[in-house]
């Protein structure tokens, strides 16, 4: 069984066939889909659609492209959301300086709130780190670093254990181990099928499978051979597949590491 760790369902890009879709990936042995969410209304879209499916579960956040409206009353709605009993993760939250769709001094703030909020409710965090290019390359990522060993350090024995997760994996090799060693997951997704990704591959290709996750982000980075069309959860196949061929090892041997990794992570259960 594989699990697709972060899938946006909720999107415009499946609402033509979002059942078909769903279907299309517990028949390719998708056993579960975590659908986090971008802002307030997709935060309620993922919790409405993790209740009327079974495979689907819900995390609950505001992306830095929407920190700047992140209000208090916004903090109190998240937090009632994340009530919900399908809902395993506080996410998506973290920095992205490449778009710099909200304010630079409103992000950091943001996902300080939103980690205290999952300290205090116990739940793991789904973390972004991006950065634009040339001499700011790496800003968001030492950013993200930082806050995460103060939370860490302030919360200790109240953070869930492990904390979370840095999804779509696109900082380098010391960031990565250094996350690990912090206890978070690295979530891996289809670039790393692309064979012009030499960076990220020879990355993944380092870290210890005890440490990775595997995720579509769909509609989005489609994984080859599909790339180019329409990314959906059934395609989380071809990331296994990928990190299997770089790491030398059995397919069947990454799909169970990595499920049980996301079991662990999110507390989902058997079956």
């Amino acid at each position: 069984m594989l699990i697709d760790t972060r899938a946006h369902l909720d999107f415009e890009a499946f609402d033509l066939d979002r059942d078909e879709v769903i279907a299309r990936a517990r028949e390719a042995g998708v056993g579960a889909i975590i659908n986090p969410g971008a802002g307030l209304d997709e935060s309620r879209a993922a919790v409405a659609l993790a209740e009327t499916n079974p495979v689907v579960y819900a995390a609950v956040g505001v992306h830095p492209h929407e920190a700047d409206t992140l209000t208090e009353a916004a903090v109190e709605e998240l937090r009632s959301l994340a009530t919900h009993p399908h809902v395993v993760a506080i996410g998506e939250i973290g920095l992205d300086f490449y778009r710099d769709y909200a304010p630079r001094d409103a992000q950091p703030k943001a996902f300080r709130a939103q980690l205290a909020l999952a300290r205090q409710l116990g739940k793991p965090v789904i973390t972004c780190a991006r950065s634009g290019a040339g001499i700011h390359d790496r800003e968001a990522h030492s950013e993200v670093l930082a806050t995460l060993r103060q939370w860490l350090g302030d919360s200790q024995s109240a953070t869930c254990n492990p904390p979370g997760v840095l999804h779509c994996f696109a900082g380098g090799l010391e960031m990565a181990q250094e996350a690990t060693h912090l206890g978070f997951y690295i979530g891996v997704d289809g670039p790393v099928t692309f064979r012009h990704a030499s960076r990220l591959r020879g990355i993944i290709r380092q870290l210890p499978l005890e440490r990775l996750l595997i995720e579509t982000d769909c509609p989005y980075p489609t994984p080859e051979p599909y790339r180019g069309q329409r990314n959906e959860p059934a395609h989380v196949r071809f990331v296994a597949q990928a990190i299997a061929e770089l790491q030398s090892l059995p397919f069947e041997e990454v799909a169970s590491v990595t499920t049980a990794n996301a079991r662990r992570l999110f507390g989902l259960p058997e079956g």
